[in-house]
C-alpha cells in the first residue's frame, strides 16, 4: 500500500500552498501567469481570520492525533474530513458563511469522532447502517477521495448483496465538503425516491467532482467500487450502473465502455456525444485529431457494446436532455438493437414518481436476472485499446486507433465463430471457462482448431495474429506497439499512477523557463481545485529507479534542465533531436528558443508506463464551462509555439500535432 503520510504532512500542505510560485529552484521566476479564472471550482468568499485560525489549530490537533494511523487500512475513513476541509480552505472554496463554516466544523467534528474510536481499537462506522461516508486512497495520486453508502437496516449483509453505482450530476459547488454532507442528509439516487428500499447497498461515487465521469472521474468509480467490494460482500454479478444528468452522462460514457461489469445501466438525461450534444455545427468542428478524440468518449460510436447488457434510460419529456436518450435510441436502432427508454410526461429536468417508480422494479428486475457469466454471444466494438474488452473478447491490435473497430463472436456446440472489422490481433478468453484445448474457431471465414498442448495442460485462451496477407494465425503480437493502457492521447498518463517530474537546472533559452515554470504551477493548482488532489512530485535529479518502474513520468523541461529528459530522449522509439538553438521533430526543425514539443510515448526504461513531455491535463479553464468539453485536445504530440501566451483554451500556440501510428512511429497526419 503507498505511502498515506506525504499528503498530509504540514511540509507538503505548504509546498501546495505557495499559490503559483515556481517549483523549480536554481533558475529564473517564472513569467507572470496568464489571468485564467477558475471555472469549477469557482472561487468563494473570504473567510473570517479568527474562525480560520481557530479551525487550522483544530486540523493541526487532528494531524498530531493521527499519526500513529497513517498508513492504516482505515485512514482514509479518517482522513476525508480533513481533506474536505483542508481543500476547501486552501482553494477558497466557502459559498455562504452562515452554512458552510458549521459545515466544516461538522465534518471536522466526525473526523475527530472516528479518530478517538479508532485509538480506542473501535470502528463503529465499519458495521454502520443507513447513509455513511467512507474514503480510499487513490493509486493514481496518493490522494485520500471520499464516498458515500447507503446501507438499508434491513439488508442481509452476511451474504453476497446487490450494488447500485450512483453518479451525481453536476455540482461547480460541489466539492468534498459539500458531497460529504450531502451524503450524509439524504438518499439522492433515483431523484431521492428510493430512499426506503431494503434491496441493496448504493454506492455514491465522487467522481473527482466535476470532470464529467472522465479522465481521473472515471478511474475514481471502479477505486470506490474496489474498495466497498474489499469492505463488503458485494455480488459482482447483481451490480447496476445509474446516474441522473451529468451522471446520465456518465452512465452512458461508462456504461458503453464497461457493459460486460453491469447487469444493467440506468442513464438520466445527461448527454451521449459531444458534437450533437453542444451543437456543434460541421462547418465550426475544431482541428481535425479533436474530432478523432471525440472519439473517446462518444457514447453512440460505442454502442454496440451496449447489446451485451440492460439499458434502463429516462428523459422528462421536456428536458432538452431528452436529446441524449434519443441519440442513444437512433444507434441502437442503427445496429437492430433496441432499449428502453422511459419519459416523464410534461416533466423537465428531473424524476417523476411513476417513472422512477417503473424504473426501480426494472432495477431490481435486473438484480434479479443478474449478469451473465459467459453469454453465448458478445459484441466488442471501440476506437481504442483504452477500452478493448467485453466479457471472452479482447481486442489486442487495431489496424489504426479512432476507427470503428468491432468484433462479434459466438459460441455454439460447434466451438467459436467470429467476424471482425479493423481488428489486428485479438484473444479468446474460454466463453464457458472449460478448457479450449481442440475448439475449432472460425474468424472471417477461416477454419482453425485449438492445438492441445503436451502433458494434458488446460488452455484457458488463445491469442491471434492477422499475418501480413491479412490471414488469421495463431501467435502473439511482438515488437513495440500500442496496447490496453499504452495507446495514448496524453490525457491517458493522468488515468494512473504517475509522478511529475521538474527541472532542477535553468534552461538556457529563458522564454522556455518562464514558460515550464508557469505552466507546472498552473497543472498543480488546476489538478488539486479540479481533480481533487495533489500529485507526487520530484526534481529530475532525485528520481531513482523505483520512481521509473513503478509510474509513469512527467517530464518538465528540456535537455539542459532536466537530467532525466536528457536521457531519455535518444532511447526513445522516435528521433527527436533538441538542442539549445533548434527542436526537429517529425521531420520539421523549430526555433528551440520559441518552441517546445509536448508527447506521450511508452518509456524506454519501464515500457508497461508513459513519458509524458511537458504536459499537463490538455483540456483547460475554457472547457469546463460543459462537462461535454472535458475531452483530450491533443494527441499523442503536439509542438507549440510559446510567442502565443497560455490561457485558458491552450498552453501556447499548436503549430504541428498528430498521433504516433499502431507501432509508436510518426505516420503522415491530415
Amino acid at each position: 500500500m503507498p505511502s498515506l503520510i506525504s499528503p498530509y504532512r504540514p511540509a507538503v500542505w505548504l509546498l501546495a500552498l505557495s499559490g503559483l510560485a515556481s517549483a523549480i529552484p536554481n533558475q529564473a521566476a517564472a513569467a507572470e501567469p496568464a489571468k485564467i479564472t477558475r471555472i469549477l471550482p469557482p472561487p468563494g468568499i473570504e473567510l473570517p481570520a479568527d474562525w480560520r485560525a481557530g479551525i487550522e489549530a483544530r486540523m493541526k490537533k487532528m494531524q498530531e492525533d493521527w499519526w500513529d494511523l497513517e498508513g492504516e487500512d482505515l485512514f482514509p475513513d479518517v482522513a476525508v474530513f480533513h481533506k474536505a476541509v483542508r481543500f476547501a480552505i486552501d482553494n477558497g472554496e466557502f459559498y455562504d458563511a452562515k452554512k458552510d463554516l458549521p459545515r466544516a466544523e461538522k465534518l471536522l467534528g466526525l473526523g475527530e469522532e472516528r479518530i478517538k474510536a479508532y485509538l480506542n481499537k473501535k470502528t463503529p462506522w465499519t458495521t454502520q447502517r443507513g447513509l455513511l461516508v467512507r474514503g480510499y486512497e487513490s493509486r493514481i495520486d496518493g490522494s485520500i477521495q471520499p464516498y458515500g453508502l447507503e446501507i438499508p437496516e434491513k439488508l442481509d449483509l452476511a451474504k453476497p448483496v446487490p450494488l447500485l453505482i450512483w453518479l451525481h450530476g453536476r455540482g461547480d459547488k460541489s466539492t468534498d465538503l459539500y458531497f460529504i454532507d450531502g451524503c450524509l442528509g439524504k438518499s439522492s439516487a433515483i431523484g431521492g425516491k428510493i430512499k426506503d428500499q431494503q434491496e441493496c447497498i448504493v454506492l455514491h461515487a465522487f467522481g473527482r467532482q466535476c470532470v464529467g465521469w472522465k479522465s481521473a472521474g472515471e478511474v475514481d468509480v471502479f477505486e470506490a467500487l474496489e474498495h466497498v467490494k474489499s469492505q463488503y460482500h458485494i455480488d459482482e454479478d447483481r451490480i447496476v450502473l445509474a446516474g441522473f444528468s451529468m451522471g446520465g452522462a456518465g452512465a452512458w460514457h461508462l456504461g458503453v465502455h464497461y457493459a460486460d461489469r453491469f447487469c444493467a445501466v440506468h442513464p438520466g438525461a445527461g448527454f451521449a456525444d459531444t458534437a450533437t450534444y453542444n451543437k456543434i455545427a460541421p462547418q465550426d468542428y475544431p482541428v481535425w485529431y479533436e474530432q478523432k478524440l471525440w472519439g473517446l468518449h462518444d457514447a453512440p460510436d460505442y454502442v454496440r457494446n451496449l447489446l451485451n447488457t440492460r439499458v434502463i434510460a429516462y428523459s422528462g419529456e421536456d428536458d432538452k436532455q431528452k436529446q441524449a436518450a434519443d441519440q442513444m435510441q437512433a444507434a441502437f436502432t442503427a445496429e437492430g438493437g433496441t432499449m428502453t427508454h422511459l419519459i416523464g410526461p410534461k416533466m423537465g429536468h428531473k424524476y417523476d414518481d411513476d417513472s422512477a417508480a417503473k424504473i426501480w422494479e426494472l432495477i431490481k428486475e435486473s438484480f434479479r436476472e443478474g449478469r451473465r457469466h459467459h453469454p453465448a454471444r458478445v459484441e466488442l466494438q471501440t476506437r481504442t485499446l483504452k477500452y478493448p474488452r467485453m466479457f471472452w473478447v479482447e481486442a489486442l491490435g487495431l489496424e489504426q486507433h479512432w476507427s470503428d473497430s468491432r468484433v462479434t463472436a459466438e459460441h455454439t456446440a460447434d466451438g467459436i465463430k467470429a467476424t471482425t472489422a479493423h481488428i489486428t490481433a485479438l484473444r479468446f478468453h474460454s466463453p464457458d471457462g472449460k478448457n479450449m484445448a481442440g475448439l475449432r474457431v472460425e474468424i472471417d471465414g477461416q477454419n482453425l482448431t485449438v492445438e492441445k498442448p503436451a502433458l494434458d495442460l488446460e488452455v484457458s485462451s488463445v491469442v491471434l495474429v492477422r499475418d501480413d496477407k491479412g490471414h488469421w494465425i495463431w501467435g502473439q503480437p511482438s515488437g513495440l506497439r500500442k496496447q490496453h493502457n499504452l495507446q495514448g492521447p496524453i490525457d491517458d498518463a493522468f488515468m494512473g499512477p504517475f509522478l511529475v517530474v521538474t527541472p532542477f537546472d535553468a534552461s538556457p533559452n529563458q522564454r522556455v523557463s518562464n514558460w515550464v515554470g508557469g505552466e507546472v504551477d498552473h497543472f498543480r493548482a488546476r489538478w488539486k481545485a479540479l481533480m481533487r488532489g495533489t500529485f507526487r512530485e520530484k526534481e529530475s535529479r532525485a528520481v531513482g529507479s523505483p520512481d521509473i518502474e513503478d509510474q509513469n513520468l512527467v517530464l518538465w523541461g528540456d535537455p539542459s534542465s532536466n537530467e532525466v529528459l536528457r536521457d531519455l530522449l535518444p532511447r526513445l522509439p522516435v528521433k527527436i533531436v533538441w538542442t539549445e538553438k533548434e527542436l526537429t521533430i517529425g521531420g520539421k526543425t523549430y526555433d528551440a528558443t520559441t518552441h517546445v514539443p509536448v508527447l506521450i510515448l511508452p518509456n524506454p526504461l519501464s515500457q508497461e508506463h508513459y513519458i509524458v513531455i511537458n504536459s499537463g491535463l490538455t483540456f483547460r479553464e475554457a472547457h469546463d464551462k460543459t462537462n461535454s468539453q472535458q475531452n483530450p485536445k491533443l494527441p499523442d504530440w503536439a509542438v507549440l509555439d510559446l510567442t502565443q501566451p497560455p490561457d485558458a483554451i491552450s498552453p501556447g500556440k499548436v503549430v504541428a500535432a498528430g498521433f504516433f501510428d499502431e507501432h509508436w512511429r510518426f505516420s503522415d497526419q491530415p
